[in-house]
């Protein structure tokens, strides 16, 4: 199966750092998204519209994982699907989910469920930063060179 990245889109702010990596590479892209997302014309930037179904763009990425994927992602479940399909799985944040950090992700996860749904007030997500942005261009890097290296 050739290197390819596939990026959970309707919520990802580093888009365009996939784009500016993947083109570098010379490495396909999928945009996969419930609604229509402008992508850049390029033959190696594609978009997926799944449709609004519950985890249909989730369901759509991880039927299509392989040991030469990478995943963009800051869905939990979707990364620890990615994972047992053998993929490379990133938040947009630039820390890579791995086997080791996915089950202790799942289970702050549904904690963190089962507060809200008692009621609690919790804070959400920290803001996007700059250090965060950079990152991820790091870390995709890193796991593109690694994969080409096996490859």
């Amino acid at each position: 199966m050739p290197l390819r990245i596939l990026v959970d889109a309707d919520a990802c702010p580093v888009k365009d750092e996939v784009y500016r990596v993947a083109l570098r590479h010379e490495v396909p892209v999928t945009i996969v998204s419930n609604s229509p997302i402008r992508v850049p014309q390029h033959e190696l930037i594609g978009r997926e519209v799944v449709g609004d179904g519950f985890d249909a763009a989730d369901d759509w990425i991880a039927e299509r994982v392989g040991a030469a994927t990478i995943v963009i992602t800051a869905d939990i479940l979707l990364a620890d699907r990615c994972l047992k399909a053998g993929g490379t799985v990133i938040a947009p944040n630039g820390k890579p989910f791995t086997a080791a950090s996915i089950g202790s992700a799942v289970a702050v996860r549904a904690i963190m469920a089962d507060l809200r749904a008692g009621g609690d007030q919790l804070g959400g997500p920290a803001p996007f930063s700059k250090t965060d942005r950079s990152r991820f261009l790091q870390s995709l890097d890193e796991a593109l060179v690694r994969l080409k290296r096996k490859g």
